[in-house]
């Protein structure tokens, strides 16, 4: 459902004046219906690891000259998962212009803006696929792959898949 509508209808709603009834009492508004939330993960797939396990991983955070450090304090959940092959659907952020990809990104919510990438480190997975991938940003792919955690280097990447490939639902 687009967002446009609803927001219309709530501008609508209460840029009239208050007092516009036909008496001149003031007149009750019922509130805007709720507007449904775009920003959800993709789903977990069947026998998968959800994005709300690998969001459970805090960060601590360090300033040195102006730049923000993070290092990953992985859940024991998160932990008992390195090194196993995982399951996980999201959406692909290529990081080549061509028709397929080997190495890409793993969103875990849907793009926005490609020029401002709005997802924290424990919402990507730096994905190395043995297989390649079709380039499409607009589908979710189910992915495959052999789980590292990484980012003690301070990198801002929590997570990896290595040997990864793309399964069916």
């Amino acid at each position: 459902m687009s967002i446009a509508k609803p927001l219309l209808t709530a501008v609508l709603l209460f840029a009239a004046p208050l007092g516009a009834s036909s008496a001149g009492a003031i007149q009750e508004r019922a509130a805007p219906a709720e507007v449904e939330d775009v920003w959800k993960p993709a789903a977990t797939p069947r026998g998968g690891v959800s994005w709300a396990t690998l969001e459970a991983t805090q960060e601590t955070q360090r300033l040195e000259d102006g730049i923000i450090y993070a290092k990953p304090v992985f859940t024991k959940k998160v932990k008992a998962l390195e090194g196993k092959r995982i399951k996980i659907a999201g959406w692909m952020m290529p990081l080549e212009a061509t028709s397929e990809q080997s190495y890409f990104v793993l969103l875990g919510y849907p793009p926005g803006c490609p020029f401002h990438f709005h997802a924290a480190p424990t919402q990507f997975i730096e994905v190395y696929a043995n297989t390649p991938f079709p380039t499409d940003e607009q589908k979710i792919f189910i992915v495959s792959g052999v789980l590292e955690l990484t980012g003690q280097d301070e990198s801002g990447i929590f997570y990896r898949l290595r040997d990864a490939r793309p399964e069916r639902s």
